[in-house]
């Protein structure tokens, strides 16, 4: 191509380059649509493995605030207590 009779050497050059340039595009584009189509093993395994401790700190931190609101003391209101001694039938530790 750097040849050719009807180019100057700098246009011949000049398409060298974009020829260059358009097989490098060619190359990132099949291996960029290699790396969508099939994911990264490596990386799936990682990401499960975070989604599954993710999973057990959401479980721990639900049980934790649970924790706290029970153990919030009862308001002591004697208009409540009567009531609720006759209606609720929970069975509560002593």
């Amino acid at each position: 191509m750097k040849n050719h009779p009807s180019l100057s050497s700098i246009e011949a050059e000049v398409l060298w380059e974009y020829a260059k340039l358009a097989q490098n595009v060619k190359q990132v584009t099949m291996k960029t649509r290699k790396l969508t189509e099939e994911p990264d093993r490596m990386l799936v395994a990682r990401l499960r493995s975070l989604e599954t401790k993710m999973g057990l700190v959401l479980t721990l931190f639900k049980a934790s605030v649970w924790n706290v609101i029970n153990d919030q003391p009862q308001p002591v209101n004697p208009q409540y207590d009567l009531a609720e001694a006759q209606s609720d039938t929970t069975i509560r530790p002593s």
